[in-house]
């Protein structure tokens, strides 16, 4: 890892999706941390400080509406949201809670 690698967070329930991103952004260099669940993904940004999240909105537990409230709390690192759903409404609670693509 080169000393200016970024740090992506890729946040997502579903394993086979985790290990696409992160083999890929891995492949461009990218430093990567995985989280399966939406506290996994709070953790893990509070210690290692990414410099943007690839986020999925639907999570267990903690959805991610509720992740980027939790990172808009305390950080303005991109988040690019990531999901299957399709719903207008979905699309535009993520970007009115924080999220920027």
């Amino acid at each position: 890892m080169s000393p200016a690698a970024l740090r992506i967070l890729c946040v997502d329930d579903e394993l086979p999706i985790l290990r696409t991103l992160a083999a890929n952004l891995k492949a461009r260099d990218y430093v990567v941390d995985l989280a399966p669940t939406g506290e996994d993904a709070l953790r893990l940004a509070a210690e290692h400080r990414p410099d943007a999240v690839i986020l999925d909105l639907g999570l267990p537990g903690m959805s991610g509406i509720d992740v980027i409230h939790g990172l808009r709390g305390w950080t303005q690192v991109p988040i690019l949201v990531l999901s299957a759903r399709d719903d207008e409404h979905d699309k535009v609670a993520a970007l009115d809670a924080g999220a920027d693509d």
